[in-house]
């Protein structure tokens, strides 16, 4: 069975987590939530999600994808180191490593964009150019192992990106 990491912490946006732990399991894909601690977090809306796992408890050899919200949580999520080295060692065992909206920001930190195709929030374009991607404004992204989407709106594509990519690489 395939299993997928969806990276959550406080502030985080609430459809970009649930929409793509659901989508996920649903095919049947083993989907845990992992954050900086096993604990809950509250959405930006105060809706909660409780970590299954902490990660520091978590190795890139037990997932086959990282899922990264977006909302207010990648701003946290990518202040700590072991979260920004578990992407970059996804990225480097050529897993998928998935992005939406904000979640570009734990990309630009885990220092993985150099040359890459990437989307993202419309805010956070500078950032991620400035981290080496080409930047494209499109509803989702798939360059190599990675995959981007910008905004709730795109979940429907971001997910069947994620889940054919899982099936096909397995």
């Amino acid at each position: 069975m395939k299993k997928a990491a969806v990276l959550v912490d406080d502030y985080y946006q609430v459809l970009e987590v649930w929409y793509p732990y659901l989508r996920l399991r649903e095919s049947g894909i083993e989907t845990v939530l992992v954050g900086s601690e096993e604990k809950e977090y509250k959405s930006k809306e105060g809706y909660p999600a409780k970590a299954e796992c902490a990660i520091r408890k978590v190795k890139a050899d037990d997932f086959d994808a990282v899922v990264i919200p977006g909302g207010w949580a990648p701003d946290i999520l990518r202040r700590y180191p072991e979260i920004n080295n578990f992407v970059r060692l996804m990225d480097e065992k050529r897993k998928i490593v998935a992005a939406i909206c904000h979640g570009g920001w734990v990309l630009i930190s885990a220092g993985i964009l150099k040359n890459k195709k990437v989307t993202g929030f419309s805010a956070i374009k500078d950032d991620l150019v400035n981290a080496g991607a080409r930047y494209v404004d499109q509803e989702v992204v798939v360059e190599g192992n990675l995959i981007t989407s910008r905004n709730p709106y795109d979940l429907p594509a971001f997910c069947a990106a994620i889940v054919k990519k899982l099936i096909s690489d397995g």
